[in-house]
């Protein structure tokens, strides 16, 4: 897998909420012309675009604000983790409760709660700005 792709309406905020889960800014970029169209399927794109990596290097997440057309909302903004699509993507943490503490000053908030699964990870839902839900899995020391 390349990368994971979220659309976004505040392209600011969505790169602090990854940014403060120690992804790193790869590159930022407008795009558009006839590719973006044909790749798209839509007529007339202009979208911004950020990357952001994981600090291994092995996972990236492309941030994309469609400037024109303007985004659509499929579903509720704070629909359940049981809505068919792409729900979550889990992030490897060291320290979740220090994460959650750090996460909640850009707006986020548990979707449940924290809950250990048998005494390997300590995991919850997060869920961020424009309503993405994120997961965090701690390994627990055994």
């Amino acid at each position: 897998m390349d990368h994971v792709t979220v659309v976004v309406e505040d392209l600011a905020a969505a790169v602090a909420f990854f940014a403060e889960l120690g992804m790193e800014k790869e590159g930022e970029m407008p795009v558009e012309g006839r590719y973006v169209d044909r790749l798209a399927g839509l007529e007339g794109v202009r979208a911004d675009i950020v990357m952001m990596r994981t600090p291994d290097g092995h996972g990236r997440v492309e941030l994309t604000k469609y400037n024109r057309p303007t985004a659509i909302r499929a579903e509720p903004k704070n629909a359940p983790v049981n809505t068919v699509g792409i729900r979550q993507v889990m992030f490897a943490v060291d320290d979740l409760q220090g994460v959650l503490v750090r996460l909640r000053a850009h707006g986020a908030e548990l979707v449940g709660e924290v809950a250990d699964y048998e005494d390997k990870y300590r995991l919850c839902y997060v869920r961020g700005p424009e309503g993405i839900i994120i997961a965090l899995a701690e390994q627990l020391n055994t």
